[in-house]
């Protein structure tokens, strides 16, 4: 298995990180909450995000004088639910773009358990500023590599 910082890291275009599942992730029969999975693919792209700032932060400045505070907004989801996961082990969550449109980027996430795939996910996040769906700036989707999904 392998270890990775505590945001993970990007490597092929791919982000990866690991999170432990704990007592308070698992329901009365000692299986991840359903909707605890939410919370871990949340983490993977906040994380995703996050590492990618650390290693473009001009592009990301850049991108913030365009649009001023903006944010990546969760637009839709669809989730496989596969296999179980249960307390105590380590799960990888690999985020990866898929596509990108005008203001909006389809990110493909999984939860596995080592090779097994847990959960299968397309979610579409809208980028917004102020408050409005704006088109991502170059400088971002540049960041994501997104121009050559």
């Amino acid at each position: 298995m392998e270890h990775f910082g505590l945001d993970g890291h990007v490597r092929g275009g791919k982000h990866y990180m690991q999170i432990r599942v704990y007592y308070e992730d698992t329901d009365f029969t000692g299986l991840v909450y359903h909707a605890n999975y939410l919370r871990f693919m949340e983490r993977g792209r906040s994380n995703y995000l996050r590492l990618l700032g650390a290693d473009q932060r001009a592009l990301f400045d850049e991108a913030e004088s365009e649009a001023p505070g903006f944010a990546f907004v969760v637009r839709s989801m669809q989730i496989e639910f596969l296999k179980p996961a249960h307390m105590d082990e380590v799960l990888d969550i690999v985020t990866r773009p898929l596509e990108v449109r005008g203001a909006s980027i389809t990110l493909h996430q999984e939860v596995r358990r080592d090779d097994t795939l847990l959960l299968d996910a397309r979610v579409k996040v809208a980028f917004v500023s102020a408050g409005q769906a704006r088109p991502i700036p170059k400088a971002l989707r540049l960041a994501m590599k997104a121009d050559q999904i």
